[in-house]
């Protein structure tokens, strides 16, 4: 094992969080929903919904079962609901197609609704022990000055993959290990602005601090825009009104959540579109 992983492995095992998803017994499928709900979501705001899902739907069967719509309510605040019909979806399929249990096969995890390179490889390296390489933006951020000697991560490529399994331990429990150590160590050690160079257990490793902290110059990176006023706030009005609505929401109901009727209208017509609403004669509902 390489002294990056060997030093990586040792500060994650003395200090690494203790999170509901790093618990022994954690089954397949609350990895699966933490995952979806970890994506640009922070842990503290995860853990009670993932705790709230998990007890009432313990299994893939048992979302599989319910109405889409009762997945978008019950993500609540978690913010960007799309990922609460993928997840539904995706429950659907594990349902149908692998007996209602979580499949462990990359391939397979890959091919179901919402997931992508790395909710496939957590899942397969996390629940069942598999050996993958599992590359986040906190992983990228710490292969780039660790590894290349740059402030920061270029835009997500397939390299990255590649630059984590050159750094991957060959047995499996340390890759495992590893994969949520380097996680860990972009979270809360180098982290974006701020990195705490003096608390980081591979500083004496990382060619960024040999090179003197160079600036990044690399391609420029999409900066979201803010939240306040835009078409992101007016869906979020629209699903909670429809979120606590026991029956349909009329246009004047609607019409009274937002003074920008074109931006409102575009709104709706975005949650039509999304599959997120549903129009009848009488008003909008959840799918």
């Amino acid at each position: 094992m390489s002294p990056l992983a060997t030093a990586v492995n040792a500060w994650f095992r003395a200090t690494g969080r203790d999170l509901p998803w790093r618990r022994p017994g954690f089954t397949a499928w609350g990895t699966l929903v933490s995952e979806f709900m970890l994506q640009q979501t922070p842990v503290n705001r995860v853990i009670p919904h993932l705790e709230a899902w998990l007890d009432r739907w313990p299994t893939p069967a048992d979302l599989a079962a319910v109405p889409p719509g009762e997945a978008v309510r019950a993500w609540a605040t978690l913010g960007y609901p799309r990922r609460a019909l993928w997840l539904h979806q995706a429950a659907v399929q594990i349902t149908e197609r692998h007996g209602g249990t979580v499949p462990a096969d990359v391939a397979d995890l890959t091919a179901l609704s919402g997931i992508g390179d790395y909710t496939s490889r957590a899942v397969a390296v996390f629940a069942y022990g598999e050996r993958h390489p599992v590359v986040d933006t906190n992983t990228r951020r710490v292969i780039a000055r660790a590894v290349h000697g740059r402030a920061d991560a270029a835009p997500p490529a397939r390299r990255d993959l590649a630059d984590m399994e050159a750094l991957l331990p060959d047995d499996d429990t340390e890759a495992r290990v590893f994969n949520a150590g380097m996680m860990e160590l972009g979270a809360l050690v180098c982290v974006a602005r701020t990195p705490r160079c003096d608390a980081c257990p591979i500083a004496g490793l990382c060619a960024w601090r040999a090179a003197d902290y160079p600036a990044y110059d690399g391609p420029r990176k999409v900066v979201q825009k803010k939240f306040e006023g835009s078409d992101r706030q007016v869906r979020g009005l629209v699903m909670r009104e429809l979120r606590a609505a026991h029956g349909p929401v009329t246009d004047a109901e609607i019409s009274t959540l937002w003074p920008d009727e074109a931006q409102l209208a575009r709104a709706v017509s975005g949650l039509l579109a999304d599959g997120l609403a549903v129009s009848t004669t009488a008003g909008y509902l959840l799918p």
